[in-house]
């Protein structure tokens, strides 16, 4: 007789990636300039990150800003730089009332200089922190992450490159000793990775969210955790595996 016991439910997602989608729609559809989206976005994003730390999120990583998107109009690109360092400074005081630890993923030298400084200042002050910790993904893309750890491999390789395995090119990762995400959200219902964490995310559950980011709430981020806790994680095999996988 075939066990019809309800399946155990996967415990809460450790490291939860968000691809933050659809600021330039939000400001559209309400007749406002795309600069205004990201304002809202940044709002969001503030929100969603308090939202995880008191659920108990132990890391995030906000997809903050592609390598691809260079490519905007210059007044967007430089918008959204300013917005980066607001975010920075403004949310000190929060990170240490929170013991939140703030990373960095991406191409630092790619950077204007006063970000890279805010950046490096951010992450040596909140270093012994404690508390969850929140990677920003700024000027970053999969392709080059790997492309720059691959280089990082060649440059101290000690073994031909015809052995290197998935640790060699793993340990020289923007952040390696953070555990690959369990779960990915995308909002404003778009179907694609775009580049993000393409090493990381080999196995992460994807869950994509039709409301555009600077709508989304605490709630929205509930749900997308009940959704991710009701799936089956196989990692290739026959059999599911509940565990948390990191």
């Amino acid at each position: 007789m075939k066990n019809t016991a309800p399946a155990e439910k996967l415990p809460a997602p450790v490291h939860i990636g968000i691809i933050m989608d659809g600021n330039g729609r939000w400001a559209v559809n309400r007749g406002l300039v795309r600069t205004q989206g990201h304002l809202e976005g940044l709002k969001a994003a503030k929100r969603i990150t308090k939202a995880a730390s008191e659920l108990g999120v132990k890391y995030i990583t906000l997809y903050a800003f592609s390598t691809e998107n260079w490519k905007r109009a210059s007044e967007e690109v430089d918008f959204i730089m300013g917005l980066i360092k607001q975010y920075l400074r403004s949310e000190f005081d929060f990170s240490k009332r929170n013991h939140i630890r703030v990373r960095f993923t991406g191409n630092m030298e790619g950077l204007p200089v006063d970000i890279q400084k805010e950046i490096t200042e951010t992450i040596k002050q909140t270093a012994e922190f404690d508390g969850m910790q929140v990677v920003l993904a700024i000027n970053y893309g999969g392709r080059d992450e790997i492309i720059r750890a691959l280089k990082k491999f060649i440059q101290t390789a000690e073994k031909k490159h015809e052995d290197i395995t998935e640790n060699d090119i793993h340990r020289f990762l923007d952040n390696p000793d953070i555990p690959d995400p369990d779960l990915i959200i995308r909002s404003a219902g778009e179907y694609r990775t775009s580049n993000f964490l393409l090493w990381e995310g080999a196995y992460s559950e994807i869950y994509v969210s039709q409301k555009l980011w600077p709508d989304w709430e605490k709630s929205d981020l509930e749900t997308a955790i009940e959704n991710y806790q009701k799936r089956e994680r196989r990692f290739g095999a026959e059999t599911g595996n509940k565990a948390s996988g990191f």
